[in-house]
């Protein structure tokens, strides 16, 4: 596939992942760690966009937001989710204009929060007052195992997320110093998605 793009194409951008906090034997760390090798040894001018968590994940809580619980489990984990629009921009930014070219972007959203904040931001922007509550992590395990039907991938997304509460998420300034403003928040995000949670 690389090559076929690189007869093609003289620069690529690539939406990857970032690695700390992720076991490096996790198969989406994997493959993604894969396809830039590829990339690097292919010719092509490239510059690689690593998201870490995306806000947009956050619509996986609608039902429970609208019971009025939100139950996850390392509720003191610290995360640093992302706009998509962030991502979008800086993907768009790095393939139309000059000097970017072999940049590895890690993206972040401006601020490392716990698990309770977001639940608290879409209570009071939607309107749809939740609480949380602390979910078993191996409650987390098997409830999850059966909704993505795979038991690894399961256990290592728990790992990382176990690994927040002993360390935050980084907050990079990627965004401001690509785009030249801030990043959008997790209040911008709920704002854009309100209705994904009434």
């Amino acid at each position: 596939m690389v090559e076929l793009i690189a007869r093609h194409a003289r620069r690529v951008v690539y939406l990857s992942t970032d690695v700390p906090g992720r076991a490096d034997d996790e198969p989406a760390a994997v493959f993604h760690q894969e396809v830039e090798r590829l990339i690097r040894h292919s010719g092509l001018g490239r510059t690689f966009v690593r998201a870490i968590d995306f806000a947009g994940n956050l619509p996986a809580w609608a039902g429970q937001v609208r019971e009025g619980t939100v139950r996850w489990p390392y509720g003191r984990a610290r995360r640093s989710p992302v706009h998509e629009r962030d991502i979008a921009d800086v993907a768009v930014r790095a393939l139309t204009e000059d000097g970017h070219e072999g940049a590895a972007y890690v993206v972040t959203g401006p601020d490392s929060l716990s698990h309770a904040e977001p639940a608290g931001i879409i209570g009071e922007e939607p309107g749809v007052a939740a609480r949380r509550e602390e979910l078993p992590p191996e409650t987390a395990r098997e409830q999850l195992t059966a909704a993505w039907g795979n038991a690894a991938f399961v256990a290592s997304r728990l790992r990382a997320r176990e690994s927040f509460t002993r360390g935050p998420e980084r907050v990079t300034g990627t965004v401001r110093e690509v785009l030249g403003r801030p990043p959008r928040d997790v209040r911008s995000w709920v704002r854009d998605h309100a209705a994904d949670f009434r």
